[in-house]
Formats: C-alpha cells, structure tokens, sequence
C-alpha cells in the first residue's frame, strides 16, 4: 500500500462521523486579511516550534500576514489544558485568551457540546475527509500521526521493539511519556496505546488495560514520571520516550547526530491519532483566527505540517494535484508502517480517555511533572 492509499484508508477505517456534504461561500482573504489586521494579533497556545513543524507554519503565516502579532501561550501545554484557558477566559480580551486550539480529536465533540468553539469552514473545506471533521464546521481535523519510541541509541544499545519490551528489566529507570496522562492527549493516547497492545480493544478496556500496564511498569522500576522531551532524551535522564511520530523524527532531526537516535513505531500496537482545530466560542480576535484557520489549511499551510512529518489531512488533494515536492515525500517514514495503523473511533477515544484521566492516580500512583 502506498502512502496515499494508506492515509486514505485509515481515514476511511477511522468512521469518526457520516458523511455530509458541505456548502459553503468562497471566503474572501483580502478582506479577511484587512479585518484581522485592524484586530493585530492571533493568540495561540500549545504550539511548540519542534511540534509538527508549528515554528516554521508560525513563521510562515507571520510572513505572508505581516501585521498581526502572533502571541503564543503555553507552548507545553496539553489539549486539556488548552480547554481550561478557554473556559477561564471567558469575557476576556485580554493575552491570556487563546483564539484557536489545536487539540486530540475527542477534544472536539465535547466542547462542541460545552458552547467553548464556534463554526467556521475554510474556504477548503470540500478537500477536508468528511470523516475528519463536523458538519457543522465547529471542529475539523488537521494532521495525524502514530505512536512511537525515540531512542537515545548511545544509551540504550538494544532498542524496544513493542510495547511488552519495555518491561524488561534492562530499561530500568529509562522510560517516560511526552505529557501528563490525566491531561494531554499524546500521553494519553500512549496509555491507551499501551492497552491495545496488550489484547484490549479500543476504548474504556484499553484503558484499563492501559493502566495496569503502567502500573507494573512503575512497579519494575522502568517508568520514569516526568514529562518526556528532547532534551531528556539527549541528556539520558529519560533516554526511552514514547511520543508521535512526527515529535520524535523532528527531535531526532534535532539531535543531528549527538547523541545517536532511532525512531521505532511498536509491533504489538500501531496505533494513530488525528488532531482537530477549532476557534474559540469567545476568540477576541476572531478575524485573524479565521485568517489562521484558512493558512493552515492552504497547500502552503498543509505542506507546512509535513515538513514537520505530520500527515496533513488534505493530503489526499495535495498529492492529487502533484502539489507535493518529491524531496519532501522521500523524507517520509516507510508508509508500511501505517498499513496496520489502528484509528480508535471518537466515542472509543472517549471512553479510554475517561477511564485513564480519571483513575491514573489510584491505579498507577504516578505523578507525571
């Protein structure tokens, strides 16, 4: 299977929504852009510069847009997080207030529900699967990737290779996870992951499987509870971390050499996620937060994601249109990988994501910081 037909496949295999077809006016961007100028400012939060090539696509927008700030809050912060400052700023117009977010996908549904985002649909749209968005326009999916170890090659000369590897007694003390698991979807995602890979199927049971996993992971002594980045993983303080893919080739690519790292994707468990965007229901911007919806969702903004090896989720009409570069398609990780990716559906995200957030405390006793 090749890289296209595999996006298109497990999108398809994904089933998060029905089909719909969306109708809509072409946005005018001259006057987008002189509305969202007179605002002067985009607030965006939780958006490393390493996360998805989010530095470059900053850049990229400041670029074509100049004339509105783009003031960035919390870069660490998780998707949870990223709805908190929503739902503490409401009324505010002040720094504090984020206009967009970038959030895991079961994010998205239920802060539809909760009044927090609010409609709108890039003028492309009708490329967006129907299957990764909300009819509505409340939500629409970005990009995706799947879970997998970075490496430090230096310190750990015999690489896991699933996720029952990393219970062996020679990764002691080397294991950790990119965010805290009663907050942030990646670490979330990785306890479910973790689940799956053990037998249990997606969703509450991959939770649950997900945390006695790490709970005699903590008790070997091979979970580390701290926050896992690159430079933990550089430094050897966590040389073991498991993060999406597109996190751990651009940290890789970061390394440059020193020290020495491999990405793995796990054998017992492929398992992907896709990430939304939304606008807040109280952006105080909310111009220049539909100018920055409709750059991310341009081929520039697109091309933008895959430079930082996510999976744009217009890829399907980029590569149709033979509107990607070849040097950035050879780039790419072995689209085999993702042949046997595993896409848990909304209400499955949602179900595992109850069960860890709410008993990660009690089960694994583990206060990840």
């Amino acid at each position: 299977m090749n890289f296209k037909s595999a996006l298109t496949a497990s999108v398809s295999v994904a089933a998060l929504l029905g089909s719909t077809v969306a109708s809509f006016a072409a946005t005018d961007l001259d006057a987008l852009y002189a509305a969202a100028k007179t605002e002067g400012q985009l607030t965006v939060i939780a958006l490393p510069h390493d996360w998805c090539g989010y530095g470059a696509v900053i850049d990229g927008f400041k670029a074509k847009y100049p004339g509105i700030t783009v003031n960035e809050l919390n870069p660490d912060a998780g998707s949870g997080d990223e709805i908190e400052a929503i739902k503490a700023n409401k009324g505010n117009t002040g720094p504090q207030a984020p206009d967009v977010i970038d959030v895991g996908l079961s994010f998205g549904p239920s802060s539809k529900a909760d009044g927090l985002i609010q409609a709108y649909k890039v003028s492309t749209w009708d490329s967006i699967p129907d299957s990764a968005k909300d009819a509505d326009g409340f939500w629409y999916g970005d990009y995706y990737g799947v879970l997998s170890f970075l490496v430090n090659s230096d310190i750990v000369k015999n690489a896991p290779k699933s996720w029952a590897d990393l219970m062996k007694p020679e990764y002691a003390n080397q294991f950790a996870l990119a965010g805290d698991p009663r907050a942030a979807n990646q670490a979330i995602s990785a306890v479910s992951a973790a689940g799956i890979s053990t037998g249990a199927k997606p969703g509450a049971d991959a939770g649950t499987a997900g945390l006695k996993f790490f709970a005699d992971l903590n008790k070997a002594g091979n979970f580390v509870p701290v926050i896992g980045k690159a430079a933990p993983v550089a430094q050897g303080t966590t040389p073991i971390v498991a993060a999406w893919d597109y996190n751990a080739l651009a940290w890789k690519d970061g390394f440059a050499g020193n020290p020495k790292a491999e990405v793995i994707v796990p054998t017992d468990a492929v398992v992907a996620g896709v990430y939304i965007q939304a606008i807040s229901a109280y952006a105080p911007h909310l111009n220049a937060a539909k100018l920055w919806m409709e750059y991310l969702y341009s081929d520039e903004g697109q091309l933008g994601w895959l430079a930082g090896y996510c999976h744009p989720i217009r890829f399907n009409d980029l590569a149709a249109k033979n509107a990607i570069p070849a040097d950035l398609l050879a780039k790419l990780p072995d689209p085999a990988l993702y042949a046997k990716a595993v896409f848990p559906t909304l209400d499955e995200q949602a179900a595992a994501k109850d069960v860890i957030t709410k008993q990660w405390d009690t089960v694994v006793a583990a206060n990840v910081q």
